[in-house]
Parts: C-alpha cells; sequence; structure tokens
C-alpha cells in the first residue's frame, strides 16, 4: 500500500481508503450485519487501509456506530477519519452553521474518539459554499483550534463548486465525485495542487458500473433504482467500450480505481465495498498501475463518447 500525504498533524493515508456508507443499516444497499461491518474494517486494517469515509445519515447514524465499535483499540493516531455535516443522523438536510457543532459532537460520540481528522460539508448548496458570505468556516476554525477537528473541507461534485470553495475558504480536503466516466471535476485538480488541498475520490466506480458486472439486463432494488432504463442502456454500452479500449488483460474494476489513484492531486480513493472479496480486490488495485499512454486514452474516451452525454449520477 502506497500512503499519500493528507492533512497538517494527521498521518499520511492510504492510496485506498474504505467507503463506510455500506456499512450501516438500510443505508440504501444490502444491509450487513453489525459483525460483517466490523469484520470488513477490520480487514481492511489488515489490509493497510488507515483512511475511513462515513456521515452521520449513513444508515441513520449507524455507519458511525458501527465504525467507532470496528475501530475501537486500534490507535487513534494511525487511522484517519473523516466525517461529514449537512445531512443529519435523522435523515434530514440541515446546513445551518448553528447546528455543525451539535452535528459533529453527535459524531463524535457514535464514533467513540474526541476529534476526527477532517469535517467536510456534505454536497453543500452552491451558495454555501463562498466563505466570504457564510460564518460555516468561522465555526469550523474554531472547531479546529479546539482540536475537536484537524481540518474541514466540502464534498463536491463540479469544479465550479471546488474553485468557489477553494478561492473563498482555508479548507484543505475536498471529497470530488471522480470515476473514468465522470471527470469533470479534474478540471479543479491544478488549483488544488496549487492551495495545498487534498482530494478524497468518491464514487470511484460509478455505483457498481466500472467493476464490469452489469449490461443492459441488469436491475437494481437499491439506492440504484434511480436510473431509468435509458441511464442503463446507456453505460452498458459506455462499459462495453471501456473493455475493448482496455484490453482483456486489464480488470476493469481494477483500471477504474487505479485511474482515479494516479492523479498527484488525489490523495486516496473510497470504493464502497460490500464483503471482503471486494475489499480485497479493490485494494490489490495499487498493485495495477496505469500506463501514461492507457490515462490519456481515457481521458480521450471521456472527451469523445461520455462528457456530452450528461450522464446522471
Amino acid at each position: 500500500m502506497k500512503y499519500n500525504p493528507f492533512i497538517h498533524n494527521s498521518p499520511h493515508v492510504s492510496e485506498i481508503g474504505l467507503g463506510a456508507w455500506q456499512l450501516g443499516e438500510n443505508a440504501g444497499w444490502k444491509t450487513l450485519t453489525e459483525k460483517e461491518a466490523i469484520d470488513l474494517v477490520k480487514s481492511s486494517l489488515d489490509l493497510g487501509v488507515n483512511f475511513f469515509d462515513t456521515a452521520p445519515n449513513y444508515g441513520l447514524g449507524t455507519s458511525e456506530l458501527r465504525l467507532g465499535k470496528a475501530l475501537k483499540g486500534t490507535e487513534r493516531e494511525s487511522i484517519v477519519i473523516n466525517t461529514k455535516f449537512g445531512h443529519n443522523a435523522s435523515g434530514e438536510l440541515n446546513y445551518s452553521s448553528d447546528v455543525i457543532r451539535e452535528s459533529l459532537e453527535g459524531s463524535l460520540r457514535r464514533l467513540q474518539v474526541e476529534y476526527v481528522d477532517s469535517l467536510i460539508i456534505h454536497n453543500p448548496p452552491y451558495e454555501i459554499l463562498d466563505g466570504k458570505k457564510n460564518d460555516h468556516y468561522d465555526i469550523l476554525e474554531t472547531l479546529k483550534d479546539e482540536g475537536k477537528i484537524r481540518a474541514y473541507g466540502a464534498s463536491l461534485d463540479t469544479p465550479e463548486e471546488m474553485e468557489l470553495f477553494m478561492n473563498t475558504t482555508s479548507g484543505t480536503v475536498i471529497e470530488a465525485f471522480f470515476n473514468i466516466l465522470h471527470q469533470e471535476t479534474a478540471v479543479a485538480f491544478p488549483l488544488a495542487m496549487e492551495n495545498g488541498v487534498k482530494i478524497i475520490a468518491k464514487i470511484p466506480l460509478d455505483s457498481g458500473w466500472l467493476s464490469g458486472k452489469y449490461d443492459e439486463e441488469s436491475t437494481f432494488d437499491d439506492i440504484r433504482e434511480r436510473w431509468s432504463r435509458e441511464d442503463i442502456q446507456t453505460r452498458a454500452e459506455l462499459v462495453r467500450k471501456l473493455k475493448d479500449l482496455i484490453g482483456e488483460t486489464r480488470d476493469l474494476a481494477k483500471t477504474a480505481i487505479a485511474f482515479c489513484a494516479a492523479y498527484d492531486a488525489v490523495a486516496t480513493v473510497i470504493p464502497g465495498n460490500k464483503n471482503i472479496s471486494q475489499l480485497k480486490s479493490n485494494v490489490e488495485s495499487v498493485n495495477h498501475p496505469l500506463t501514461n499512454e492507457l490515462i490519456q486514452k481515457l481521458e480521450q474516451f471521456y472527451q469523445d463518447e461520455v462528457k456530452n452525454l450528461n450522464l446522471p449520477w
């Protein structure tokens, strides 16, 4: 496992982290038992993973609870925990600056820790990102001074959002929607490098499509029910073309994760894993780096085949 610089006063983070959305009960995916969730976290530690991404609303607080139980007894200074604010544990949205502290205190209790390494605003409305017009960032700075967080940032989906955030705040972490089929946010990566902002690459497997196991006949009975039949057919065709592009000797899922990790701005990539087999496969991606030629081909594929489709999440 490779480890990359992340934030001041925290250890370097594993190139592959653990996205913990699926750990919670009824989190929109097939529910894991508490034992399965804890075993998954412990297995990730055994494989060298030390970065964990969660949020209050993942499983209505149960992702944080289970993650906290699984990490209990692990040396705190050896792991990095990122949680969020804005989607609360009751399932409601509340981005008011008045509840930042309350939300964080709830996360700390569930996680059984005294601080989190980074607290990020969870896909906020565009106007909240302007640090010149909102007091959220003064409160976050105060929480840093108190030692309850070590850094703050935002979870964002577009380069415009990223640029506004970086140009008006002192935040140093962005969780960016980035994968082979959604490369828009890469436009803001140079600014992130310039500003010392670390990127967490989220949804690297495009909610499973870049695992290569779905086609135009696939149906979904979880959070992915959001896709229309046309959306499914479009993605299936893109996946077919991608498999042809990378060739039979490369695994699509490992290629997709390695693609995200190839960018210098990206500190860690957080695929979701529903079982230990998937976890091991995703971690093995670090052993299958991409050549510059293949990276360029995948970037061109996005420009030629994907960009104008405006694929829905």
